[in-house]
């Protein structure tokens, strides 16, 4: 089992900034992959950053160059610093982990941290 652990979230005004933080506990798993997405209540959760084990990014479109994802190998830490946050950046941020066991990769999801930007 992978259990995630989120910080960070809260209220910011626009155009201010702020880091999530997801720490991973873990045992005889591998990480291959560590990211954020996000939900807007009534609305699908989408991707909004990704860094995979070789520590390769994607970001969605709208978060490039305001957003950026880093990994913390060491520590089984993932951080996303949002800078430039827009009002439309507002939702639960959740951190996602996809981790390796005797061949079979699992998916395991934080427990969603609130990020409300007002405008």
């Amino acid at each position: 089992q992978v259990q995630l652990v989120e910080s960070g979230g809260g209220l910011v005004q626009a155009g201010g900034s702020l880091t999530l933080s997801c720490a991973a506990s873990r045992s005889r798993f591998s990480i291959n992959s560590m990211g954020w997405y996000r939900q807007v209540p009534g609305q699908q959760r989408e991707l909004v950053a990704l860094v995979k084990e070789g520590h390769s990014t994607n970001y969605a479109d709208s978060v490039k160059g305001r957003f950026t994802i880093s990994r913390d190998d060491a520590k089984n830490t993932v951080y996303l610093q949002m800078n430039n946050l827009k009002p439309e950046d507002t939702a639960v941020y959740y951190c996602n982990c996809n981790a390796w066991r005797a061949g079979v990769l699992y998916e395991y999801w934080g427990q969603g941290s609130q990020v409300t930007v007002s405008s």
